[in-house]
């Protein structure tokens, strides 16, 4: 099996350059219980290069769910010419703040939001900073990824809202600058969110789609699904369904929610581990933000057109205007 089979599972994606990566690096965040740090993934040769903020999820592990986690895509967006921008968010498990007296705790659901706005805020600091990056970053080309909670966030980045527990007031959190969306396994409709989890993450309760405009692709998966979240098999999926303006689906057979082991090298906490289905998922993804930040690149139409193909596909797309 050829190298370049094996990394993007076949799809066609550019070459793959060095990677250079920095980090932690504290980035000013004033009032926050903690310093924001961040990992920034770069390739080594390339100018103009657009930008991925990479939101962690809430998983269990020490330190997955941190600016050390996520390595199999950050390390293949990198390569691939994007610069990849990792947070620590306060929910992570090795700053030990889940348990803590804030109203935000554990998921920090705001704070998530206001650390991606504030990377952006920071971005001349950030190129000044890493070794090698200054005079590269294309500003006008941003796009936010997130995986389960950290969906979540990439999610409010682009418009989806929830109800202050406290004031009662709709949350509404879209930034412009973020072009376009990705949300991996991301929760869904909060109508539909079970006993549960209502009880434990009650923000969760209050998701809404309906002003989430910013064009996004929503992946989700057959075994991407939990009763102890919701009763619906599609829940996941709600981002596409629901929200208004140009939003894209990928589907993968078989995916469960680690889709394969995006979270890291040979998680145990993978309950689906298949390298090969990691390889489609970032080569996918590579594909849709290419063209979604560069309108005239026909990567997104290319690899859905090979999806669509294969004798034995690993899953379904779909666009809608």
């Amino acid at each position: 099996m050829s190298s370049a089979f094996t990394e993007a599972a076949g799809f066609p994606v550019n070459q793959a350059s060095p990677v250079v990566s920095y980090g932690p690096m504290a980035v000013p965040a004033p009032g926050r219980a903690v310093d924001l740090e961040i990992k920034v993934s770069v390739p080594e040769a390339g100018a103009e290069l657009p930008v991925i903020v990479l939101s962690h999820g809430h998983g269990p592990s020490n330190f997955v769910s941190s600016l050390y986690g996520y390595g199999p895509v950050a390390h293949f967006w990198a390569a691939h010419g994007f610069v990849v921008i990792q947070p620590t968010h306060l929910d992570s498990m090795m700053l030990g703040l889940r348990e803590a007296d804030s109203f935000e705790a554990p998921l920090y659901w705001r704070t998530r939001v206001e650390d991606v706005r504030t990377i952006l805020d920071h971005l001349d600091r950030i190129e000044s900073t890493v070794p090698g990056l200054s005079g590269r970053i294309d500003r006008s080309r941003i796009a936010a990824v997130g995986h389960s909670m950290g969906g979540h966030t990439v999610g409010m980045l682009c418009g989806s809202t929830v109800t202050d527990p406290a004031s009662g007031s709709q949350v509404y959190l879209r930034d412009q600058r973020i072009k376009a969306g990705v949300l991996l396994g991301a929760p869904g409709l909060g109508d539909d969110l079970a006993p549960y989890a209502t009880e434990h993450w009650p923000i969760l309760s209050t998701t809404r789609f309906d002003r989430m405009t910013t064009p996004a692709l929503v992946v989700s998966g057959d075994e991407d699904s939990n009763v102890h979240f919701s009763e619906r098999k599609d829940w996941r999926a709600d981002a596409y369904r629901l929200g208004p303006g140009r939003k894209s689906l990928l589907w993968l057979y078989g995916a469960g929610h680690g889709f394969g082991g995006i979270s890291t090298y040979d998680a145990a906490e993978t309950t689906d581990e298949n390298p090969e289905r990691v390889a489609a998922l970032r080569a996918l993804v590579w594909a849709y933000l290419r063209s979604e930040l560069y309108p005239d690149d026909k990567s997104w139409t290319e690899a859905v057109t090979m999806l669509h193909s294969m004798s034995t596909p690993v899953g379904r797309a779909e666009t809608r205007p």
